[in-house]
Protein backbone atom coordinates (compact mmCIF):
# COMPACT_ATOMS: atom_id res chain seq x y z
CA UNK A 1 0.00 0.00 0.00
CA UNK A 2 1.39 3.39 -0.95
CA UNK A 3 2.01 5.93 1.75
CA UNK A 4 0.63 9.41 1.43
CA UNK A 5 2.90 12.44 1.46
CA UNK A 6 1.73 13.31 4.98
CA UNK A 7 2.46 9.81 6.30
CA UNK A 8 5.96 9.92 4.85
CA UNK A 9 6.52 13.36 6.42
CA UNK A 10 5.41 12.10 9.83
CA UNK A 11 7.64 9.00 9.55
CA UNK A 12 10.64 11.20 8.70
CA UNK A 13 9.86 13.60 11.55
CA UNK A 14 9.60 10.82 14.12
CA UNK A 15 12.76 9.13 12.84
CA UNK A 16 14.74 12.37 13.08
CA UNK A 17 13.33 13.30 16.51
CA UNK A 18 14.03 9.85 17.99
CA UNK A 19 17.64 9.87 16.77
CA UNK A 20 18.15 13.33 18.22
CA UNK A 21 16.66 12.37 21.58
CA UNK A 22 19.24 9.62 21.97
CA UNK A 23 22.13 12.06 21.54
CA UNK A 24 20.61 15.15 23.17
CA UNK A 25 22.85 15.34 26.28
CA UNK A 26 20.70 18.15 27.67
CA UNK A 27 21.34 20.47 24.71
CA UNK A 28 18.65 22.69 23.29
CA UNK A 29 16.83 21.81 20.09
CA UNK A 30 16.72 24.18 17.12
CA UNK A 31 13.40 23.25 15.55
CA UNK A 32 12.47 24.43 12.06
CA UNK A 33 9.00 24.71 10.59
CA UNK A 34 8.33 25.59 6.99
CA UNK A 35 4.90 26.37 5.59
CA UNK A 36 3.90 27.54 2.13
CA UNK A 37 4.10 31.21 3.11
CA UNK A 38 6.47 31.44 6.09
CA UNK A 39 9.42 29.81 7.82
CA UNK A 40 10.16 29.81 11.53
CA UNK A 41 12.76 28.48 13.94
CA UNK A 42 12.81 28.17 17.69
CA UNK A 43 15.25 27.01 20.34
CA UNK A 44 13.46 24.63 22.68
CA UNK A 45 14.60 23.38 26.08
CA UNK A 46 13.00 19.93 26.17
CA UNK A 47 14.00 19.29 29.79
CA UNK A 48 12.01 22.27 31.10
CA UNK A 49 9.54 22.41 28.22
CA UNK A 50 10.14 26.07 27.33
CA UNK A 51 11.05 28.01 24.20
CA UNK A 52 14.20 30.04 24.82
CA UNK A 53 14.36 32.00 21.54
CA UNK A 54 12.33 32.16 18.35
CA UNK A 55 12.43 33.86 14.96
CA UNK A 56 9.99 33.84 12.07
CA UNK A 57 9.15 35.60 8.84
CA UNK A 58 5.87 36.53 10.55
CA UNK A 59 7.82 39.22 12.44
CA UNK A 60 7.41 42.48 10.57
CA UNK A 61 10.79 43.86 11.69
CA UNK A 62 12.60 41.18 9.66
CA UNK A 63 11.04 42.56 6.49
CA UNK A 64 10.07 39.18 5.02
CA UNK A 65 6.45 39.02 6.16
CA UNK A 66 4.61 36.34 4.19
CA UNK A 67 7.67 35.22 2.24
CA UNK A 68 9.19 31.79 2.21
CA UNK A 69 12.34 31.80 0.10
CA UNK A 70 16.04 31.07 0.62
CA UNK A 71 16.82 34.72 1.40
CA UNK A 72 14.11 34.87 4.08
CA UNK A 73 15.33 31.57 5.56
CA UNK A 74 18.88 32.95 5.77
CA UNK A 75 17.63 36.02 7.61
CA UNK A 76 15.64 33.89 10.07
CA UNK A 77 18.73 31.71 10.68
CA UNK A 78 20.91 34.75 11.37
CA UNK A 79 18.25 36.21 13.68
CA UNK A 80 17.84 33.00 15.70
CA UNK A 81 21.63 32.78 16.11
CA UNK A 82 21.75 36.38 17.32
CA UNK A 83 18.92 35.79 19.82
CA UNK A 84 20.55 32.56 21.02
CA UNK A 85 23.82 34.41 21.66
CA UNK A 86 21.88 37.05 23.62
CA UNK A 87 20.37 34.25 25.72
CA UNK A 88 23.84 32.76 26.33
CA UNK A 89 23.44 29.69 24.12
CA UNK A 90 26.13 28.57 21.72
CA UNK A 91 25.42 24.85 21.16
CA UNK A 92 22.26 23.05 20.17
CA UNK A 93 21.17 20.31 17.85
CA UNK A 94 19.31 20.87 14.60
CA UNK A 95 15.84 19.37 14.30
CA UNK A 96 14.73 19.61 10.69
CA UNK A 97 11.49 17.83 11.48
CA UNK A 98 10.20 15.96 8.47
CA UNK A 99 11.65 18.46 6.02
CA UNK A 100 14.51 17.43 3.76
CA UNK A 101 17.85 19.14 4.42
CA UNK A 102 18.17 21.22 1.28
CA UNK A 103 17.02 24.56 -0.02
CA UNK A 104 15.38 26.76 2.63
CA UNK A 105 16.10 24.47 5.57
CA UNK A 106 19.76 24.23 4.63
CA UNK A 107 19.99 28.01 4.13
CA UNK A 108 18.56 28.56 7.62
CA UNK A 109 21.04 26.09 9.14
CA UNK A 110 24.01 27.63 7.33
CA UNK A 111 23.05 31.14 8.43
CA UNK A 112 22.66 29.97 12.03
CA UNK A 113 26.12 28.37 11.87
CA UNK A 114 27.62 31.57 10.47
CA UNK A 115 25.93 33.46 13.29
CA UNK A 116 27.84 31.38 15.83
CA UNK A 117 25.58 28.46 16.74
CA UNK A 118 27.26 25.05 16.82
CA UNK A 119 25.37 21.88 15.96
Amino acid sequence: MANTKRELFIKRRLRVRNKLRKTADGRLRLSVHRSNKNISAQLIDDVNGVTVAAASTLEKELGFFGKNNVEAASKVGATIAERAKAAGIDTCYFDRGGFLFHGKVKALADAAREGGLKF
